[in-house]
Parts: C-alpha cells; sequence; structure tokens
C-alpha cells in the first residue's frame, strides 16, 4: 500500500471513531486537571499522525509505536505538519471498548501515564480505527 493510499484510510473517520476521539481527549484532560496540569489543547496535525497511525496498526493486526517501514514519530508528526516541535510522545492501545476503559488503562501503566500527566505537553492527537468493532488508539503529545 502506498503513501497515498494510507493518507486515504486516516481521513474516512467515522461519527463514532470521531466521538471516541473528543471523549478520550476529554477524560484524558479530567485526568490531568486532577494533577495540576493544564488542559491539552486538541492540535489538528497530532490527530492527523495519530488517526494515520491507528489506521496502520488495525490494518495490520499490530500493536507498535513503529510498524515495519514507517517513520519515527518525530518524522511522523512533522510530515503530518505539527513542525517546530520541542517535545513529543505517543501512547497506543488497542481492544478498550470504551474511552473510560482506555484512558484507565493508559493510567494504570506507569510510562503511558507519564505521558498523560506531563504538565509541560500542550497539544494533543487522538486517532481512533474501529476495526470489526475493536478500537486502535494512539495518543500523540506535543509541545512546541
Amino acid at each position: 500500500m502506498g503513501p497515498a493510499a494510507r493518507v486515504a484510510i486516516a481521513a474516512k473517520v467515522s461519527a463514532s471513531e470521531a466521538n471516541f476521539e473528543k471523549k478520550v481527549l476529554t477524560l484524558t484532560n479530567k485526568r490531568r486537571a486532577k494533577a495540576g496540569c493544564g488542559a491539552l489543547k486538541l492540535h489538528t496535525s497530532l490527530r492527523k499522525a495519530a488517526r494515520k497511525h491507528s489506521a496502520l496498526m488495525a490494518k495490520h493486526q499490530t500493536l507498535s509505536h513503529q510498524l515495519p517501514g514507517e517513520a519515527s514519530l518525530g518524522k511522523r508528526i512533522t510530515k503530518a505538519g505539527y513542525r517546530n516541535w520541542r517535545a513529543v510522545a505517543e501512547n497506543v492501545a488497542y481492544g478498550y471498548p470504551t474511552p473510560g476503559d482506555l484512558v484507565a488503562a493508559w493510567m494504570a501503566s506507569p510510562g503511558h501515564r507519564k505521558n498523560i500527566l506531563t504538565c509541560r505537553y500542550k497539544h494533543l492527537g487522538v486517532g481512533v480505527t474501529l476495526r470489526n468493532g475493536v478500537p486502535w488508539a494512539t495518543q500523540d503529545f506535543g509541545r512546541k
């Protein structure tokens, strides 16, 4: 599959996927508020990168921060339009049926929790792909 086809996959987001993404952002910000961090603002370039990555993970049925042949996180988000960044991080997961279950699982994992509660991050992109009813999710965090 060529790069153009991969982008097309990520561009086709259903209403249920978009709603799932929105709820993940809201729940993530609630967790950050409890920890004294400011709310993350949705950044469309990070969302674009996260959606593309989730779609590729779902297509290949592989949970990974970098799939074979895929660029690194920094290169992926830069290519998606998030430029001049100073810090980035990523959370990935699959199989959690609700946004609440997903955020709770990330909060129960030390590395994922650290990404969510790092107050220096200011932007977030969430990408969710439903494949056979199973959510594949990516959170891309950034700070310019």
